[in-house]
């Protein structure tokens, strides 16, 4: 209402109506008529309370506004929620995801050790076997070179016996062993 009427000062007071030429308040004056048309169109407009109305629909658009803003705010504090949510649940995951990848490399360094453990003892049983297997080869050539030197000096003392002895020496040898084999058994 404030403003209708200041509008109206205003309007009153302007420059170009004060400028017109012959009285002010005849029909013939456009200013005037201009102003009449105004101010019955102000006054059509306050008679049906559009501004009112105008102030009703402004209010119910704020409310409307301040509704929407209520709502965005809940929804932007659901959304931080869950956001924070997502948030713990991440570092959660990458926290159990981290284990899990300690634990692997743990698990992978202790199947290294054990494997690493497990061939070392393997490659001892073999070097073992290979030395019994190189002991047992040792041994059994000794023996055959034994057995061979047994056979070469058993065949070479009886060539030598054979070429020294004479029958008179082997009747004396004979009886000399059972002299020895009677005083044994007796």
């Amino acid at each position: 209402m404030k403003l209708v009427l200041a509008t109206l000062a205003l309007s009153m007071a302007a420059a170009p109506a004060m400028a017109a030429t012959g009285p002010f308040f005849s029909l013939g004056n456009t200013d005037f008529v201009v102003l009449l048309a105004f101010l019955l169109f102000v006054g059509v407009l306050l008679y049906f309370r559009v501004p009112r109305e105008v102030g009703k629909l402004l209010d119910k658009r704020a409310d409307g506004i301040r509704a929407e803003l209520d709502d965005a705010r809940g929804l932007r504090e659901e959304a931080q929620s869950l956001l924070a949510s997502f948030e713990r649940k991440q570092k959660d995951v990458q926290t159990q995801a981290d284990r899990i990848v300690s634990n692997a490399r743990d698990e992978a360094n202790r199947s290294a050790e054990q494997a690493k453990v497990d061939i070392a003892k393997s490659i001892q049983r073999r070097l073992t076997a290979a030395e019994e297997q190189i002991q047992s080869a040792q041994d059994k050539a000794v023996r055959q070179v034994r057995d061979e030197a047994v056979t070469v000096a058993v065949a070479a003392a009886r060539q030598v016996i054979t070429d020294q002895m004479t029958a008179q020496r082997a009747d004396k040898m004979i009886n000399e062993s059972i002299q020895t084999v009677g005083a044994k058994l007796h």
